[in-house]
């Protein structure tokens, strides 16, 4: 699914305040220190609580080896101005057909900023850009609003409330599935990257030159 370019650990994303970079062995005690919160791995289906001791070692180790294979892209998420340290991480994993699965999580020292939404939309228009996935669908549970957001703010639609098994917090809970179609997002991209009309050129009469093309 994922091109050779990403399969490369020199492979990184830039956005206004973040790199998106390979997971690494020297990350372990940062993305530890995180993952091992209770209310960071209860809003996660894969995060294990208690965490295990060696659990961050074997997740790097196992990100590293699907990315190299193409089968899924897992970066760490790291702030320009302090490089060397993890804040989060964000994934996104090959499922039936053309369809990519993304997760993701946010140390909470970093929440509230804005800044999982500024990953997880470098991470779709990557998707979008580089594969041929015609579908990227996301899962956030019902008791966590706030990750919901990130995904609508980066263009997801609600598809609907199910059961979602998720292994690591033993059973089926309440999720909601959300989706963004390659027509949606290049439409919403679109939208994003269109000047407003207070910045488009005017002519002589105060008009917006699409106002005055328009008449």
């Amino acid at each position: 699914m994922f091109p050779d370019i990403t399969c490369d650990d020199i492979f990184r994303l830039e956005t206004r305040r973040l790199w998106l970079r390979w997971v690494r062995a020297p990350d372990a005690p940062t993305i530890a220190s995180f993952a091992s919160l209770a209310a960071v791995a209860q809003m996660t289906a894969s995060i294990p609580h208690p965490y295990p001791a060696g659990e961050a070692e074997r997740f790097i180790l196992n990100a590293r080896a699907a990315t190299a294979g193409g089968q899924a892209l897992v970066l760490g998420l790291t702030l320009k101005n302090k490089a060397r340290t993890l804040i989060g991480l964000v994934s996104a994993e090959a499922n039936a057909g053309r369809d990519v699965e993304i997760g993701y999580v946010v140390a909470p020292a970093a929440s509230g900023k804005g800044l999982a939404t500024e990953a997880v939309r470098a991470i779709v228009d990557s998707i979008f850009s580089l594969t041929e996935a015609r579908t990227i669908s996301a899962n956030s549970r019902t008791i966590n609003p706030a990750s919901r957001r990130v995904l609508e703010k980066s263009g997801f639609a609600f598809v609907d409330t199910l059961l979602t098994t998720l292994p690591a917090r033993g059973g089926q809970h309440p999720c909601d599935h959300l989706k963004l179609t390659r027509f949606s997002w290049a439409s919403w991209e679109r939208a994003r990257r269109m000047p407003s009309m207070a910045q488009q050129p005017r002519d002589d009469g105060g008009r917006s030159m699409a106002a005055q093309r328009a008449s």
